[in-house]
Order: structure tokens, then sequence, then C-alpha cells
């Protein structure tokens, strides 16, 4: 056989993430381009998960989850957004975010179904899509802005929609939707009778004084969304791969079902470290906030001192740059050369859409990096200026 991979799946082969990584390496280049940061998560996370792997915790969790954690998951969300949960039946561990993601739509959507993302998406959606046999459907974010339109939203639900994807803050733009596009979201979804998959794991990370909204918290979407979030981004631990899925019982009955045959259960001994992270104080989620805000800042500053100007990043890693005035018509060439002619890394956003016209100038940089990284990676961007 020429390609052995079912043919709804070879659009999703290597990702650019890896070759952009590998350039990265060839080129001793400065890596903003994958979303992972440099320095660890809190120390006494790390201890804890130690000391479960010393102390016993190296066999199979229970199915959903070790009880510590799921309610660590339930409390989490009453403190911040006032969303009750029973943490037996409402509350799924899960791989990371991204089982949590594969499993729901794998769960809910049937062969032929359609699930609507709003582009630039993060790239394991149209795959997790695909596997489920599922069409996808794409609503694109308006450049510079990045303004949802909800007429555009509305009209690509048909009646062969079964879920509605939105994650906010949002991956790969930084944007954190307003209130009144989040309402224009669930009354699409009430109207239509959809599921919203909600993917909030940069839920703590939003700065200049704006606040996450969950859209289970809005009237009549708690019965119809399945919130995901995880460990990784939070608290800087992205190589844990410990997430949950949380809402009504019936729908996280069926992703559980489908969890089950995919890893069957997640690590065991971090999970005690992730339930103490979840009910750590306040300070540590507004001071993380802080941090990455200022590393935004330090980012941002350096691409409009040689003129290349931003959309709004409100917030998680990312933050996009059109480079359209420096002569680049195409992200994808000009990210594979950068690593070469500046010795710095991004992705082009193009990589992130079925679209790509609209969006041929821009590339994502990832911000979530030590000061000094940063700052090196400001001082190559100065190449940009002598282009």
């Amino acid at each position: 056989m020429s390609d052995p991979l079912v043919q709804r799946l070879r659009p999703f082969g290597t990702s650019v993430f890896a070759e952009m990584t590998q350039r990265a390496l060839e080129f001793d280049a400065v890596n903003l381009g994958q979303g992972f940061p440099d320095t660890d998560g809190p120390l006494e996370m790390r201890e804890i998960a130690a000391r479960g792997l010393r102390e016993g915790l190296n066999q199979y969790a229970p199915a959903r989850g070790l009880p510590a954690l799921r309610e660590a998951v339930a409390e989490h969300q009453d403190r911040w957004y006032g969303i009750p949960l029973d943490p037996r039946s409402q509350v799924l561990v899960t791989v990371g975010a991204t089982e949590a993601i594969a499993a729901t739509l794998i769960a809910l959507v049937e062969p032929g179904e359609e699930v609507v993302l709003v582009e630039p998406s993060y790239d394991s959606y149209g795959a997790a899509v695909a596997m489920a046999g599922g069409v996808r459907r794409t609503v694109q974010l308006r450049f510079p802005d990045l303004r949802l339109d909800l007429d555009a939203l509305r009209a690509t639900v048909t009646d062969r929609t079964r879920v509605l994807v939105l994650n906010t803050p949002h991956n790969p733009t930084g944007k954190v939707f307003t209130r009144e596009e989040l309402e224009g979201v669930a009354a699409i979804a009430r109207e239509h009778d959809l599921v919203v998959l909600a993917d909030e794991v940069y839920e703590h990370l939003v700065f200049d004084g704006l606040t996450h909204t969950p859209i289970a918290t809005l009237p009549g979407m708690f019965e119809r969304t399945l919130t995901v979030s995880s460990v990784g981004k939070t608290f800087s631990l992205t190589g844990w791969k410990t997430g949950w899925v949380s809402g009504p019982q019936h729908l996280v009955d069926a992703v559980a079902a489908v969890k089950q045959f995919l890893t069957f259960v997640g690590v065991t001994h971090v999970q005690p470290a992730v339930a103490h992270g979840l009910r750590m104080p306040d300070d540590f989620f507004t001071g993380f906030a802080a941090q990455l805000q200022a590393k935004r800042d330090l980012l941002v500053e350096a691409l409009s001192e040689v003129d290349v100007p931003v959309s709004p990043c409100q917030g998680s890693y990312f933050v996009i740059a059109d480079l359209a005035g420096h002569g680049v018509d195409d992200a994808v060439e000009f990210c594979r050369r950068m690593p070469e002619d500046l010795g710095l890394v991004g992705v082009p956003v193009s990589v992130f859409c079925d679209d790509p016209e609209p969006v041929r100038s821009l590339v994502r940089f990832a911000f979530c990096k030590q000061d000094e990284v940063l700052r090196e990676a400001a001082r190559r961007l100065q190449g940009l200026g002598r282009s």
C-alpha cells in the first residue's frame, strides 16, 4: 500500500509544530512556535506527584479518575464560576484536554453529522472530527479585531449540525470571547439543539482586567455543555497530560464510554498533585496571569518596534503578528525560512484554517517563555527591520 492511512485522516500527517521544532534545532533558533513553557510548574505539586510515585500510586486509577481529583475539579468549578457539580457523575478525568476533546466528538457525533469550529482553530479539533466520521464546518474570526460574526455562525449551522466547539481564551489568537458573543453562541446552540464543547484550558490566563466566563453559566446552557480543561497550561505542567471534562451526567457518561477504550485511565500518581493545584489560593492564579501578561507585553513591544502590528491578545500563550508590511504574503514559506534568516521560529496561522487566504500574512508567536528567551527573540526580531 502506498499510503495505508485512512483517507479521512490523510490531511493530518506530520504537524507544523514538529517541522518548526526540527528547524529550530537545525539552526539554533529561538523557538516561539510551540505552546509549552520552558520552566517547571509549582514545586509543591511536583513533590506531591513524586511522593505518589514512590509510595504506591502506580496501578490503574478508577476509570473516571481518583475521587480526590474529581472532587477538586467540582470544587474549582463552584469556587470560580458558581457551577455546582457532582464529582461522582459529572466529572471525568482524561489524558489531557486533547483526549477529552477527541472522546467527546467520537461519543457524540454520528458519521456524516456536522461539527462547527471557530477558526483559526487548534489543529486537533479537525483531526478529532475526522476520527468521529463527522463533517467539519467553519466560521472564521474577523482579523484584525477578531470579531465573531454571529450571523455567519448561524448560517453555518444546518439540520445536520450536532456539536459546536468553542475555545475561550482562544488558541491561536489569544481572543477572549465577549459576553455578547457568548450569548449569541448560546442562543444559536439552544435554537438548534446543539451540544457545545467548551475548551477552556486557558481559563486562568486572562489579561488586562478581563474575566473568563464559561458558556455553561449562561441560561439554558449547562445541560448542553461539556467543559474541558487541564493541568498543563495553568500550572506549566504540559507533560503531565492530565485533563478533565465536566457537565451534565448523560453527556459525561457518553464521553466516559468512549474514553475507557482509548486510554482506559490516566496517569495515577499525578492526580493528587493536580487536585492540590486546583485548590491553591487565588493569588497563585492571578499572579501567574500577571506574569504572562508582562511576557505578552515584552513580545508585543518588540514586534511594534519593527512595525509589525498584532491582533488583540487578551489571554492564552499566543500573539498573532501581521507580516504583510514586511512583504510576507505566504507565512508558511516565511516561517520555513525564518529559523535560518532570523534565528527565530513562529507558526503560520493558515495551518489553523480551512481557508488560508484571509490569513496568508499572519504568524503566531508563543510568549510562555523565560524573559531572557523573549528578550533574545526581541533582539533577533530586529532583523526584520533590516530586511
